[in-house]
């Protein structure tokens, strides 16, 4: 379990993989996040309260976007079983630490939409279709995504 840093939230894994999160000032159950069915054995908040990392009993480490409550990007971790997770204070590292102590340090800092939006554009040399901006990019300004 793991308060958030604001200490208004709670999370807590289980042994089916889902992750409850609570409401503690009120004790509400606010949402819940399902991951596989494998226990979770250990949940951290990022500094900022918007990202939540979770591993347990696979070999992976899932970070959660908490204001969507959507799964982000799922890691491969270096344990097959991950014993804790923890985000540095300035939230660019995550430590993970797995059965026989082996600990990894990896780069928490996920790409925003700008980035994410860059990287597309290089890799299909191409605009996006009216379709493509209505699907992928409908929160966003409606300024060419891609740029010459």
């Amino acid at each position: 379990m793991a308060f958030s840093q604001d200490g208004h939230t709670l999370a807590g894994g289980d042994v089916k993989g889902r992750i409850r999160l609570w409401d503690v000032p009120t004790g509400d159950l606010r949402s819940t996040l399902t991951g596989p069915d494998d226990y979770t054995e250990s949940v951290a908040f990022s500094p900022d309260g918007r990202t939540l990392a979770s591993a347990g009993a696979d070999d992976k480490i899932r970070l959660w976007d908490l204001p969507t409550g959507k799964l982000r990007i799922t890691l491969t971790a270096a344990a097959d079983l991950v014993r804790s997770v923890a985000f540095s204070p300035d939230g660019r590292t995550l430590a993970s630490a797995g059965v026989g102590g082996k600990i990894q340090l990896r780069n928490a800092a996920l790409p925003g939409p700008a980035s994410s939006i860059r990287k597309i554009c290089h890799a299909v040399h191409r605009p996006f279709s009216p379709g493509e901006r209505m699907i992928y990019l409908a929160d966003q300004p409606s300024s060419p995504a891609c740029r010459s």
